[in-house]
């Protein structure tokens, strides 16, 4: 008996937004990413994420561990991206006071 060894694609797509995703699920790259290097192992991360294949997240971390540079360079942009975001986010809806309008209202809606 013979062995096929056999290419692997790797479970990646990126999104209409240029979000990469892990296969047909809506985990992004960067989720399995940022739990990988928070110490979380293949198995806690499908635990996690139980729409995830756990040769799927073995797959997206050797993919990692190939091209660091690379996927640091998308992750760092995404980060920027969100800041940003949230910076605009932020200006739209200032935040300032939000915990005490929030209390206002819900005395008022109890009277």
């Amino acid at each position: 008996m013979t062995l096929t060894i056999a290419t692997e694609t790797i479970p990646l797509v990126v999104d209409v937004d240029g979000v990469i995703r892990v296969g047909k699920t809506r985990v992004t790259l960067d989720t399995v990413i940022s739990a990988f290097l928070d110490g979380a192992t293949a198995e806690e991360i499908t635990h996690q994420y139980p729409s995830l294949d756990l040769a799927d997240v073995y797959l997206i971390i050797a993919y990692y561990l190939r091209r660091r540079a690379a996927v640091d360079t998308y992750l760092q942009q995404r980060q920027r991206e969100a800041d940003q975001i949230r910076k605009q986010n932020e200006f739209r809806f200032d935040p300032s006071g939000i915990r005490e309008r929030l209390l206002a209202q819900r005395a008022n809606r109890s009277l």
